[in-house]
């Protein structure tokens, strides 16, 4: 197998450029850590726009909608519009409304944040539970017996959520118990790498429902061919000329890769060089360069 080609000239950048019309961006790892910005991002994104690339950026994060993702660019200066952000909160309320043609009558039960609510909102699709502060406590002794599947409910979605509990946990396989009812994550991450460390990632919050449940949640976040289903017919890109910009190869890279699509791997995230120059690696980047920023330094 060929390895990685690392790009650490101008030449070889104007050769990774001229290969590509379309950049799929992973965010955290990739544009910044946590809230800094990493270098020359900026000014690499404006670059690509200059010459007619199309930018797309794919966040796995649940935690925010594209209107609250696209205020997080603007404060670290950077200008997106709601539209070329497809997060994975997102791809599940597309996944809702227009693939499983979820019925009107029924709601979701939210085991995630706000930006999970906003984005079933704006496909008009009924919830509950999520930020619910009457859920944010913990199960006291009636609960036992008032814990019974909601017909009302269609689906349990399960994302990142920062105030998981056993209360929440417990209407959720309640309701999981009824064959009928679908079983949605947001993504499976097992981290979320965020200020530089890693915290866990969204799997984690639906892994005891998999356990309790014996059921497999269809995942709509990167590596998943759902998400990637989702995207394609959003962008309606040419996979051959579309790149997939990530730090992480069990997610990122591998979903670049099963969607067709050529990728770049920077180091400036989860994994590292080693990882993709070692005999047994499992994922093998098409290209890679140290951080995103490199573009604009090697050309100028």
């Amino acid at each position: 197998m060929t390895g990685p080609a690392k790009i650490t000239s101008k030449t070889g950048v104007e050769e990774f450029l001229s290969k590509y019309d379309d950049f799929l961006f992973d965010c955290d790892g990739v544009l910044w850590q946590g809230d800094v910005l990493l270098p020359h991002v900026k000014e690499t994104l404006n670059l690509l726009r200059e010459r007619g690339k199309r930018l797309i950026f794919v966040t796995n994060n649940s935690t925010k909608s594209r209107k609250a993702y696209t205020k997080k660019f603007s404060k670290l200066g950077i200008e997106v519009t709601p539209e070329e952000i497809f997060g994975s909160a997102y791809s599940a309320a597309v996944y809702l409304k227009k693939v499983v043609k979820f019925p009107a009558d029924k709601k979701v039960l939210v085991l995630g944040e706000s930006g999970i609510e906003e984005e079933l909102a704006s496909e008009g699709i009924q919830f509950v539970g999520g930020t619910d502060p009457a859920l944010r406590r913990d199960i006291k002794p009636e609960d036992y017996d008032e814990i019974v599947p909601d017909p009302s409910i269609g689906c349990v979605l399960s994302g990142l959520d920062l105030h998981i509990n056993y209360l929440k946990l417990s209407m959720a396989l309640a309701n999981l118990q009824v064959p009928e009812t679908l079983f949605l994550a947001t993504n499976i991450d097992s981290t979320y790498p965020t200020h530089g460390k890693l915290f866990p990632g969204a799997g984690t919050i639906c892994a005891p429902l998999v356990l309790a449940s014996k059921r497999q949640p269809i995942s709509l976040g990167k590596p998943s061919k759902a998400m990637m289903d989702c995207v394609k017919a959003k962008f309606e890109f040419v996979p051959a000329r579309t790149c997939m910009v990530g730090d992480r190869l069990d997610t990122d890279i591998r979903f670049g890769q099963d969607g067709g699509l050529g990728t770049l791997f920077v180091l400036t995230g989860v994994n590292t060089e080693s990882d993709i120059l070692a005999e047994n690696a499992e994922t093998v980047p098409k290209h890679y360069m140290t951080k995103l920023g490199d573009i604009f330094e090697l050309l100028n």
